[in-house]
C-alpha cells in the first residue's frame, strides 16, 4: 500500500511553484534598468540592420521591403 497523499496540499504546492516560476520570469523580463533595456534594444536594432544589409538587391522571390 502506498503513502496517503492530501490532494489539496499537493494542488496548492503546485500552484505556489507555478506562481514562483511566473514571478521569476517577470523579474527577468521587467526587472531591468533603463540602461539594460536600452542596450538590449540597441543590440536588436544592430542585429536587424545587419540582417537587412545582408539581403541581395535582386531577391529571387520579388519581394521588396
Amino acid at each position: 500500500m502506498g503513502n496517503v497523499v492530501n490532494l489539496r496540499q499537493v494542488r496548492k504546492a503546485r500552484q505556489r511553484a507555478d506562481k514562483a516560476r511566473e514571478a521569476d520570469a517577470n523579474r527577468a523580463k521587467f526587472g531591468r534598468t533603463r540602461a539594460q533595456r536600452a542596450a538590449d534594444a540597441a543590440a536588436e536594432e544592430k542585429k536587424a540592420a545587419q540582417l537587412d544589409g545582408a539581403y541581395r538587391e535582386d531577391r529571387p522571390d520579388g519581394q521588396d521591403e
